[in-house]
């Protein structure tokens, strides 16, 4: 057989590229757009300071930290490396700050201090958490240049993001909560809008960990008729359906997140306050078993039952009411929300399930005793879903925070993503 012509190499060469180059044009008008939904601390928070603001310490004082600013006085407070840094680590704490009101029956940020979410609608608030630092802080950044890669999206047309202040948690029936609901009406109108600027295309909501609690109950305050017009599919990522047991131990002991130097018992006050903090206690509803405690003291052992108690004995007490009348309903069921879901999470990561105090207290670090799950969130709680419509994919040795980059993770989103399009590639197919 004679060898193939250099010439005849380039030609074939040629029509390949063009062939794949037409493919990946086709595959771009052949999506149906996509809006990411983040996790807790998944996309940048700004501040701004006003007259009412007390600082607790001289260092916190507002024109020493921080020193520079943007147009009105807004600088970014979610992330900000000078967070490592142990007087400015007080700094933010205070100001991330939420106090509940119980007269009004809601949430409030501290005094003087104001918050807003930067860049909603769009992806560049959650590719990275603060831009100066885009290796330490990247977040969806190698999802969103999968999606643009495999999938054929266009950052910032089909591909939408909508942050969120994540300190604040919605609320159950009856009662208020401003901001939460302020973010799902928000989220409402870009999902329309993002349909009519792509051609009455039903859009694909994405999230990640706390996102998809915010997505699933969006869905469910939503009529049947707007989901059937507007919502193609739900891809919900590492969900915390029924909350971790690593949340007990944020507010026992703190809980630095990984950033490192920082000293838990510092972040520890503002992490208590968070009203979505409080929506990631274990629930009954997954852990109902009475027999196997989730904390051991030298005194008690505490389970989902008895989580108002453990809140007191930790010394947040303050924390009790809310989370009984607030969240607590919150947790109690999962509705199914009419829409197809997929549910793609890791497994096969250590991931805490039993945490043991010493004589130290809730000051200290507890021994750690490990079960199954993506290292945050336990299995019991990724797999706890079931609702109609239902597809689950597990990924083992993929922790809560890989899932966004790590490669097998990825080509697997991108495959599940993939088949929802293809629904579109057929119907268009059939149309010509």
């Amino acid at each position: 057989m004679n060898e193939p012509s250099s010439r005849y190499l380039v030609v074939t060469g040629m029509l390949v590229m063009a062939t794949m180059i037409s493919m990946c044009q086709a595959m771009g008008n052949n999506v149906y757009p996509l809006i990411l939904v983040p996790g807790n601390g998944g996309n940048q928070l700004e501040a701004r300071l006003d007259r009412e603001y007390k600082p607790s310490s001289v260092w916190c004082s507002s024109w020493l930290y921080p020193i520079h600013k943007k147009s009105g006085g807004w600088f970014r407070l979610w992330f900000d490396a000078a967070v490592l840094l142990s007087p400015f680590t007080r700094c933010f704490n205070d100001r991330m700050m939420l106090y509940y009101d119980a007269d009004l029956d809601d949430y409030q940020n501290a005094p003087g201090v104001q918050i807003r979410v930067p860049h909603f609608g769009s992806t560049k608030s959650l590719l990275y958490l603060d831009p100066r630092l885009r290796d330490a802080t990247s977040y969806m950044e190698h999802l969103v240049k999968a999606l643009e890669k495999d999938c054929g999206y266009v950052n910032d047309q089909t591909i939408l993001g909508a942050p969120y202040d994540f300190r604040y948690g919605l609320a159950a029936s009856g009662h208020p909560s401003r901001v939460a609901s302020q973010f799902l009406q928000d989220l409402k109108q870009l999902v329309e809008k993002t349909s009519s600027e792509n051609e009455g295309k039903p859009v694909i909501l994405l999230s990640h960990s706390l996102g998809g609690l915010f997505v699933l109950h969006f869905l469910n305050r939503t009529t049947p008729s707007w989901r059937r017009k507007y919502i193609k599919h739900f891809v919900a990522l590492a969900a915390p359906w029924g909350g971790t047991i690593s949340q007990m131990k944020t507010f026992a002991s703190g809980n630095t997140l990984g950033v490192p130097l920082v000293n838990p018992l510092l972040v520890r006050p503002q992490q208590r306050t968070s009203e979505s903090n409080q929506w990631l206690l274990p629930s009954t509803k997954v852990f109902h078993d009475r027999t196997k405690p989730l904390v051991i003291t030298p005194r008690l052992k505490y389970t989902a039952y008895e989580m108002d108690q453990f809140l007191a004995d930790i010394g947040f007490s303050q924390g009790v009411v809310p989370y009984k009348t607030r969240v607590l309903p919150l947790t109690e069921e999962l509705v199914t929300p009419g829409v197809p879901i997929t549910c793609i999470y890791g497994r096969g990561v250590d991931t805490p399930e039993v945490l043991v105090y010493g004589k130290g207290g809730f000051d200290e670090q507890p021994e750690i005793k490990y079960g199954d799950g993506d290292g945050t969130v336990n299995l019991a709680s990724l797999a706890a879903l079931k609702v109609d419509r239902l597809k689950t994919v597990e990924i083992g040795g993929v922790s809560h925070t890989s899932i966004l980059e790590d490669e097998i993770a990825l080509k697997e989103i991108m495959k599940q993503i993939s088949i929802i399009n293809s629904e579109l590639t057929n119907v268009n197919v059939m149309n010509e």
